[in-house]
């Protein structure tokens, strides 16, 4: 028998019923933009053209239009690479991991989690490819034979890492988040009226029938894509921070890089997350499927990996002091107290600090703090990239070397636009794509909503009787239809 505590939030509130879930999600899709829709949308193009401003600029001129010198010859592009690629990591955390472990209120939100991560993935693509300098000579980074000679990828650069182990991760995310979609699809294919509708989502489901055989192979490879993302979570971002970690530069040669990125990934990520949902919950009126303990259960993860980050903040000071090589000790101290001490001091600011006042309940409880809080959260990773890059290369041996950092136009333009291309990818996902998963949520709907069995352990319960569907027996498996 199943129970729904007493003292738990419901995940899904308003008392909805499966025809509910069914036309709250359908209509965002079925429905004309609205206003609101089309204002962010036009915001997402601007930026979205100054992106390709600067790709044109970059390509055309060489990546001498950017900030670097001889000296830092990694700074914003690498910056901007590593933070999107955190950003992705939530995505296959909440529908992987969570998946996993039986986490139900993962059901509301792991839709755009996912996507979410495709986007960010495809933004951190960008990057590496445009630091190449000539991109259209990027096939010279696999082992293949060519009229050029015997060129093959040198498999001791983690740079070669990068490029299966994102290819991977994207790959197999892209799958999982088309998996999911399925149902979802067939379900708006059985409600179209237009023509151009029906068939475009009707070649988008696969011809979904909604039988027994198709859902137990939907569980099935949605469990394997699960088994298959999870081990990702860790290895991708673990791979990245070998770019670093096996290095020799001072500041980066540490082996607490792959768990500390890991960590920083996840806290990144989950504060995208909120930054989106809440935009998206105000925006379609999603306040009864994306609740308050949605908001409070990502606010206690958001908590939780900050925390971590920040233990790996004071360990990277313990190892250079431990290590008592002074190369090391004048690396970390040069990050807080040198030039860029206000990067420092911002990333342990918005990093450390601001995300301890996630435990009172108040605060995990607020939307407007909430949606602060996610922003300073990314602010201060992008700061924590910039500073790992930037001010471990800005002052290296031969201080006759030395030299700051001071980004182009055109650096500020790509990382503004990656933002303009982020956006304009996930707003046409949320307004064509149901946002919200409504085979999971509707699998979840019995024992969740707020008007449903509580118990009680002082009251004797019994069974409840199963409910039908009119002329179905009451011993039959509760199932529902595509208009359900």
């Amino acid at each position: 028998m199943q129970h729904v505590s007493a003292v738990r939030e419901p995940l899904i509130t308003g008392g909805k019923t499966y025809h509910d879930v069914t036309d709250d999600i359908c209509k965002q899709v079925e429905a004309a933009p609205n206003i609101r829709w089309m204002a962010a949308f036009s915001v997402a193009l601007v930026f979205l053209g100054i992106f390709f401003y600067s790709v044109y600029r970059t390509l055309w001129y060489g990546i001498g239009e950017w900030g670097l010198n001889k000296t830092v010859d990694w700074a914003w592009d690498i910056t901007n690479f590593v933070w999107w690629v955190g950003i992705g990591h939530a995505g296959t955390l909440i529908s992987a991991v969570l998946l996993l472990f039986r986490q139900k209120w993962r059901s509301s939100i792991n839709r755009a989690a996912e996507a979410m991560t495709i986007f960010a993935v495809i933004c951190a693509a960008q990057f590496p490819i445009l630091h190449m300098g000539r991109p259209w000579m990027a096939f010279w980074v696999f082992p293949l034979q060519n009229t050029y000679g015997s060129l093959w990828g040198n498999f001791n650069s983690p740079l070669l890492w990068d490029v299966f182990a994102i290819s991977t991760y994207f790959s197999v995310s892209l799958v999982f988040w088309y998996t999911g979609l399925v149902p979802d699809f067939a379900t708006i294919r059985d409600r179209a009226t237009g023509k151009v509708s029906k068939i475009a989502y009707s070649l988008l489901s696969f011809n979904w029938k909604g039988s027994a055989k198709h859902w137990s192979r939907y569980e099935t490879v949605s469990l394997i894509l699960a088994g298959v993302s999870t081990p990702l979570v860790l290895s991708v971002h673990t791979i990245v921070s070998m770019d670093f970690a096996t290095s020799i530069v001072p500041g980066w040669h540490t082996t607490i890089f792959p768990p500390y990125f890991v960590a920083g990934a996840i806290f990144s990520g989950f504060a995208m997350v909120l930054t989106l949902m809440l935009i998206t919950r105000v925006t379609f009126k999603l306040e009864d499927y994306i609740t308050l303990e949605h908001i409070a259960l990502m606010n206690k993860i958001m908590m939780v990996t900050g925390s971590v980050v920040g233990v790996a903040y004071i360990t990277e000071f313990f190892i250079a002091w431990y290590s008592q090589v002074e190369f090391e000790q004048y690396a970390f101290i040069n990050r807080a107290t040198g030039p860029y001490w206000w990067a420092y001091a911002s990333m342990m600011t918005c990093n450390v600090i601001t995300p301890q006042l996630v435990w009172f309940r108040r605060v995990r409880y607020s939307i407007p703090l909430t949606f602060v809080l996610s922003i300073i959260v990314n602010i201060g990773m992008w700061f924590e990239r910039f500073v790992i890059i930037v001010t471990s290369l800005h002052r290296d041996y031969l201080p006759s070397s030395w030299a700051m950092f001071s980004p182009s136009i055109i650096d500020i333009g790509l990382y503004v636009g990656t933002l303009g291309l982020f956006f304009t990818l996930f707003l046409l996902f949320a307004k064509f794509f149901p946002v919200i998963n409504m085979a999971e949520v509707k699998t979840i709907l019995k024992y969740t909503v707020d008007n449903g069995p509580t118990y009680n352990p002082n009251k004797a319960h019994h069974a409840p009787a199963q409910v039908a569907a009119p002329g179905v027996p009451a011993s039959a498996p509760i199932t529902f239809n595509q208009h359900d």
